[in-house]
């Protein structure tokens, strides 16, 4: 699958993994390099020296104050970096307007809420859907749609999906003058057209 495909199924956590791999292969090379020390691959001199080297444990105990103020300052960064992880993490997905011509002068750009609104109207259209979301997601240059379409029971499937796909998926990568639109379809029954269940007594 490719990123714009992935990009239209689900809000990519590729940043989010990454940082974690890397964070956790550094612990792991660390947690090596220990045991390797320990069981005196490196010499049994430096397998018998305490963890923490005296030179640093004297020149900290020298300059007790100048380790206090750095010790604050790693802390602060260590803070800051989390906080604007967990920032970048939990804000909203991007929806970006689309980019349809980029030449000096002849810049075109067509509003998110426009295509949205466009998409759904025509999905709507579709017999069988009573109601249709639409988002767009990825970048301005390589959009991807997300649409949920509630059905009507009893609808036919194929058929939604070959109106969809033959006229109103059609429609957009005409209007974005594009060969493939990358879209993730989510299908869901009106409830209000289930049948209520029967109360036995």
């Amino acid at each position: 699958m490719s990123r714009r495909s992935r990009a239209a199924v689900a809000r990519s956590a590729g940043g989010d993994r990454t940082l974690t791999t890397i964070v956790g292969l550094v612990l792991v090379a660390a947690s090596v390099l220990a045991l390797l020390v320990g069981y005196g691959v490196f010499g049994s001199f430096r397998a018998q020296r305490p963890v923490v080297d005296p030179i640093a444990v004297g020149w900290v105990t020298t300059h007790a104050d100048a380790t206090r103020w750095i010790a604050i300052g790693a802390g602060v960064l260590l803070f800051l970096v989390g906080l604007w992880w967990t920032l970048r993490s939990l804000r909203p997905e991007p929806r970006p307007d689309v980019s349809l011509s980029e030449l000096p002068g002849e810049r075109l750009t067509v509003e998110h809420s426009a295509i949205c609104d466009a998409v759904r109207h025509d999905a709507e259209g579709i017999d069988g859907v009573s109601r249709a979301r639409v988002r767009l997601v990825g970048d301005p240059m390589k959009p991807a749609l997300r649409i949920a379409l509630t059905l009507v029971e009893g609808t036919d499937v194929r058929d939604v999906w070959a109106d969809l796909d033959g006229r109103v998926l059609a429609r957009a990568r005409e209007a974005f003058a594009v060969s493939a639109l990358p879209t993730a379809v989510r299908l869901e029954l009106d409830a209000s057209s289930a049948p209520t269940p029967a109360r036995v007594e």
